[in-house]
């Protein structure tokens, strides 16, 4: 029988997913945890970029509340920035006296980090570095700045991340947990009715994709004018939105995570256009929107990323390489409904036998044995 951990979780947010991809999974991770039986405590900032800008969406107070209905069970405590300062120290040694492990986000400032190393051997914790960007290989002197090598290991979102740790940063204690679904929010919903033939829920952001987005969702958008195609997202800067306009898109701004689930099923497929870093430095990691999607049920068609992890199996999603092929494997899609069900079913099991949740919340637990040990 696994042992039962006092967890500490240190993340940006949780409780808000504006341009936060990463509070989807730690939902999901969190909850799973303590359905294993650990004591989950989770610490965020009580006014982060995330909620602050949250906060200004018209949808903001209802995604919210319905963070709070959905995850009740999650143990959300919300500090003041000034706690994360040496001088606050008594506040963090009372609140995490007699945690196992303590897991500091890589969405947290520095100061957060070198606070929390302080008290770990006064307070007998272990400290684990949790990673699910590209900063890593992307900007390493801004993850330098945590002082990873003083943690008692790093948690990788991917095998590339895991190497990186290890090759650049000389962390020889890195684990790969990639992130999943939380299909106890995310599964189908077969009774919705349909709205949409093509969805895309994503962030333009940073031009770390544009040009992909163009390419895989825009251009067919615009060939294919009898179909209707929506987008969900923020940071859609005006000649973005533009090209929405002139592609005949649909543009419904910030949708909340949980919202998701009946977006997918209004829909009758989806797309994934990963970022440019999961093409290349990152390779073989999907973002959460594949997972999510496939435990919707609905049919996924994928710009190029390499699976050398061989996470999905062949069929699960559709692979296109450019327009052309980007537009045919829509009309196929949409006009074979026996083909586009299949390949949704195919997709469902592979996540369902693999990258749940509470798959990750066992191995999580794997990972915190051995490092206790």
């Amino acid at each position: 029988m696994s042992r039962k951990f006092q967890v500490a979780y240190f993340a940006h947010a949780v409780r808000s997913d504006w341009n936060n991809g990463n509070a989807h999974f730690l939902r999901g991770l969190l909850r799973s945890l303590g359905q294993c039986g650990h004591e989950v405590q989770i610490y965020e900032p009580e006014d982060g970029w995330s909620i602050s800008n949250l906060h200004q969406e018209e949808r903001g107070a209802e995604s919210l509340r319905k963070f709070a209905q959905i995850y009740p069970d999650l143990h959300v405590n919300a500090y003041p920035a000034s706690d994360v300062s040496t001088g606050a120290s008594d506040r963090w040694r009372q609140a995490l006296r007699g945690a196992d492990i303590v897991i500091l986000h890589e969405w947290n400032p520095p100061e957060l980090a070198h606070l929390l190393l302080g008290l770990r051997d006064e307070l007998g914790f272990k400290l684990m570095f949790h990673d699910t960007h590209h900063r890593a290989s992307s900007s390493p002197e801004q993850i330098r700045l945590f002082g990873t090598d003083h943690f008692d290991g790093v948690i990788a979102f991917g095998e590339a991340l895991r190497t990186i740790y290890r090759d650049r940063f000389n962390i020889q204690r890195v684990w790969t947990l990639h992130e999943a679904a939380d299909t106890t929010v995310f599964r189908p919903q077969p009774d919705v009715s349909k709205s949409h033939d093509v969805v895309w829920i994503g962030n333009w952001g940073d031009d770390e994709r544009s040009m992909e987005i163009c390419q895989f969702l825009l251009r067919p958008a615009g060939e294919l004018r009898k179909r209707h195609f929506a987008i969900y997202g923020v940071r859609y800067p005006k000649d973005a939105l533009r090209a929405l306009e002139s592609a005949g898109v649909e543009y419904g701004g910030y949708l909340p995570n949980l919202d998701g689930p009946s977006s997918y099923a209004a829909s009758r497929l989806t797309m994934h256009i990963p970022r440019q870093q999961y093409v290349g430095a990152m390779a073989g990691i999907p973002t959460i929107r594949v997972f999510e999607a496939l435990a919707c049920g609905v049919p996924l068609i994928s710009a190029p990323w390499p699976d050398i992890e061989r996470l999905f199996r062949e069929g699960d999603f559709c692979f296109v390489r450019d327009t052309r092929e980007s537009i045919a494997a829509i009309e196929r899609l949409l006009t074979d409904k026996k083909a586009a069900a299949e390949q949704a079913s195919r997709g469902l099991e592979t996540l369902l036998a693999r990258h749940t949740c509470m798959h990750r919340a066992h191995e999580l637990t794997a990972i915190c044995e051995e490092v206790i040990q």
